[in-house]
């Protein structure tokens, strides 16, 4: 019998159902922005480090701390991984942040960790590009739609091979971190946050796109650590991402990391977040 594609003659009301949001994030308890706006009016920088354009460089925050990624030459998007600095297997969740907080993070928004753990990483403690909102393309900035630039993806849709794609960089970061071989470092790279990249999905074929960055010198993103973390931060091969990635044709720029302390006494009461307290028996009964 030949399968009936045609649209049955509820069509339309069944394309009318009203949508419902997956995960109503409003039901959380917010973070105290209050109390990290009194936190960094006392903080004082303690390291800087530069990402030299299409590498990456490792670096350390510790919980309580603030971290900014600052642009200071040109327009340039910067990949961002996270983990914990203690265990490697808790590291950022792109997918659940995207579900929790939407496709582009901002002001106040948190990077979650994986399951089991599932808990604040960071809070975004502020964004000179909070400006921005989204376009007339529906594009944004700091996305959590991508996943990063990477060799796998550019040999199959390229043919060439090209060792400086954001998936590489934060390799060989990594792994200079940890005093181990690229290979044996990149299962730890994971899906990113996009800073300064500005994106979205077309209207037409919703596929993700990517335009020119409006970043510009002195813009930054800053976050709050709220565990102690290991980080690692590409300078994308794509420069601005205005028109393509994944070769040297784009012009690129470097980008600083500045971690900054705070009087710890402004942070007396803040709740540092616990891994998940779900019991993980998934339904088996104990003692079975």
């Amino acid at each position: 019998m030949p399968l009936n594609n045609s649209a049955p003659a509820d069509a339309a009301s069944r394309r009318a159902a009203k949508p419902a949001i997956v995960y109503p994030a409003g039901s959380m308890p917010a973070p105290d922005m209050a109390t990290l706006e009194s936190a960094r009016r006392t903080m004082v920088k303690t390291h800087e480090l530069i990402v030299p354009p299409r590498d990456a460089r490792a670096f350390r925050v510790a919980r309580g701390q603030f971290l900014r990624i600052v642009s200071i030459e040109g327009p340039q998007v910067g990949d961002l991984n996270l983990w914990n600095a203690d265990d490697l297997a808790e590291r950022f969740f792109s997918g659940k942040t995207r579900a929790l907080h939407g496709t582009h993070v901002g002001l106040g928004n948190r990077l979650w960790s994986t399951m089991p753990y599932l808990r604040p990483m960071a809070t975004i403690s502020h964004d000179t590009l909070s400006w921005y909102g989204f376009d007339a393309d529906g594009a944004g900035i700091h996305d959590v739609i991508g996943t990063r630039c990477d060799p796998y993806t550019n040999l199959l849709l390229n043919g060439t091979s090209y060792d400086y794609c954001c998936h590489s960089n934060l390799s060989r970061a990594l792994a200079a971190e940890l005093k181990v071989d690229p290979a044996a470092a990149e299962h730890h790279v994971h899906d990113v946050l996009n800073v300064f990249m500005c994106t979205g999905f077309t209207k037409d074929t919703h596929q993700y796109f990517m335009k020119a960055s409006p970043v510009r010198p002195g813009d930054f993103i800053e976050f709050f650590a709220e565990i102690d973390l290991l980080g690692a931060l590409s300078a994308c091969p794509g420069g601005d991402c205005s028109a393509t990635h994944s070769s040297d044709a784009a012009a690129c720029h470097p980008l600083k990391i500045e971690i900054f302390e705070p009087d710890r006494a402004a942070l007396k009461g803040w709740s540092w977040p616990a891994p998940s307290a779900y019991h993980r028996h998934h339904g088996v009964p104990r003692g079975s």
